[in-house]
């Protein structure tokens, strides 16, 4: 499986930068895993319409990037939630279904457009707390690792 995340905006801490490097260098061997990191839209002021202007356009960017024929996971507050072994039969199943690219999207600070909701194959929440979209990023590339693991029976807690 080839597996790409679509992101707004760069890695600004560099502890985050750190962690989601490290999983990205234990993901080499399971097939690796591409970043595109899309600028974050400035916001003039603090009006509601605004932002919602904003949401819709990163939307468009992002969808823009989607290969046609991946399999499209949005992380989404809305989305469902599952754990590490059911994300991991996920990818199972879908490989097993000869889908062969995974892309997950992770929207700008205001959240995601309705045009990604609807593109979305499934959409994921990985808790109902709320998470800066920054954080989100290394949670992920830390859970498509320990689905990787988990999918070749290797053990995945230390």
């Amino acid at each position: 499986m080839k597996f790409t995340i679509l992101a707004v905006g760069k890695l600004k801490t560099a502890y985050l930068r750190d962690g989601v490097a490290e999983f990205v260098k234990r993901l080499t061997v399971y097939g690796g895993v591409t970043i595109t990191e899309l600028n974050e839209s400035k916001l003039p002021s603090a009006d509601d319409s605004k932002r919602q202007a904003i949401v819709a356009e990163e939307g468009e960017r992002l969808l823009k990037q989607v290969n046609p024929k991946s399999y499209v996971v949005l992380l989404d507050v809305k989305g469902k939630t599952m754990s590490s072994e059911a994300l991991a039969e996920k990818i199972a199943d879908l490989e097993v279904q000869g889908i062969s690219e995974m892309t997950f999207i992770i929207g700008g600070a205001f959240g995601v457009s309705e045009a990604l909701r609807i593109r979305a194959d499934f959409r994921l929440s990985f808790s109902p707390m709320t998470f800066t979209h920054q954080m989100v990023r290394l949670l992920l590339v830390e859970q498509i690792y320990r689905a990787c693991k988990i999918n070749r029976h290797e053990p995945y807690h230390w």
